[in-house]
């Protein structure tokens, strides 16, 4: 090869790494439209958030046991996490609906929870988790261990926890628009854990479906969705579709975790991940997921409290109480 075109790939290879530097260095993309995602850096004081007391919601959830679609276990975290909410100023709905898997005979009611606060406001935000746990541990190499009792703790209630939590402050936080904690159904109802089988996500699905045929009189301006957000040394990089499909909000997000030196957020491009911000991308709401994907105990009986820790928790709640009270 001429030693003047490899001079020339030199180059470009040194613009290019630098350009994908910038992404995580640098203040939000241009390409943001101007009137989202607080273009003006307002200044925020983060929530106080209480990692001990999130840890502690956690274990009450996994007290309740195994919490698939349509169980009495599902039921009771569904009444507890509602007076939670209400509690704490919010207005508590249920999207009601019916959904059947491929693999099973019956269908099975399911039902999004919405928790809102400021729901006058038409310009509104969401943050999300799912709230249902697998019937099947199926990442146990024992193949008789997985219909054994299974809590799914980070996977299925860190999210839960760390909103109820931030619960607690959001009388206290000054926003601008209106805000949904949305903790969605049947994301993780799955019997036949083989590609193509089995269906995911039921309720993003049917959440995002709802809003596009609805056009309700609300614009979701963004989504940020919680996914095992609570492991020991957790560590959420960039995830692919988040960067490809709402790469201003990524910015954002990551730019205050840089103001709020909040580790856990890495700068770099992590897994592609299938997961409920696919469905609410699709309907015109750019949603990003937080999501640590390499948790040692993902879909194991060993995902249980005590392999969870307050500390990525935390963070994430530190970085969501600033983004909430900048948004506009």
């Amino acid at each position: 090869m001429p030693r003047w075109t490899v001079g020339v790939l030199l180059v470009i290879a040194a613009v290019l790494a630098l350009g994908g530097y910038r992404v995580f260095t640098t203040s939000p993309a241009s390409s943001a439209a101007p009137d989202e995602f607080a273009q003006d850096r307002a200044p925020a004081e983060a929530a106080g958030f209480d990692g001990k007391r999130a840890m502690g919601y956690l274990d009450d959830i996994c007290k309740l046991g195994p919490r698939m679609s349509g169980t009495e276990s599902m039921k009771k975290q569904q009444d507890l996490i509602k007076k939670h909410f209400e509690a704490q100023g919010a207005m508590v709905a249920f999207q009601e609906f019916s959904a059947r898997q491929v693999s099973q005979r019956k269908p099975v009611d399911m039902a999004n929870l919405i928790a809102s606060w400021h729901p006058e406001r038409t310009r509104r935000v969401i943050l999300c988790s799912h709230y249902d746990t697998r019937p099947i541990a199926d990442q146990e190499e024992n193949i008789r261990k997985w219909h054994e009792p299974f809590v799914s703790a980070n996977d299925g209630g860190s999210g839960v926890a760390l909103l109820m939590e931030l619960a607690n402050h959001m009388k206290d936080l000054k926003t601008n628009v209106g805000v949904d904690f949305v903790l969605f159904d049947g994301e993780e109802y799955i019997f036949d854990p083989e590609p193509g089988h089995d269906k995911y996500f039921f309720g993003s699905e049917h959440f995002a479906q709802r809003y596009q045929r609805e056009r309700p009189k609300h614009r979701y301006l963004g989504a940020v969705l919680l996914d095992m957000i609570a492991g020991k040394n957790v560590e959420i990089p960039v995830e692919q579709r988040s960067l490809t499909q709402a790469r201003a909000l990524v910015d954002e997000l990551w730019t205050i975790a840089a103001e709020q030196k909040c580790t856990v957020f890495q700068n770099k491009v992590g897994d592609d991940v299938l997961d409920d911000h696919v469905a609410l991308n699709r309907a015109g709401i750019p949603a990003v997921d937080l999501i640590d994907f390499h948790y040692p105990h993902w879909h194991r009986l060993s995902d249980i409290p005590a392999n969870c820790a307050p500390e990525g928790m935390s963070q994430v709640a530190r970085v969501l109480s600033v983004w909430l009270q900048r948004v506009k």
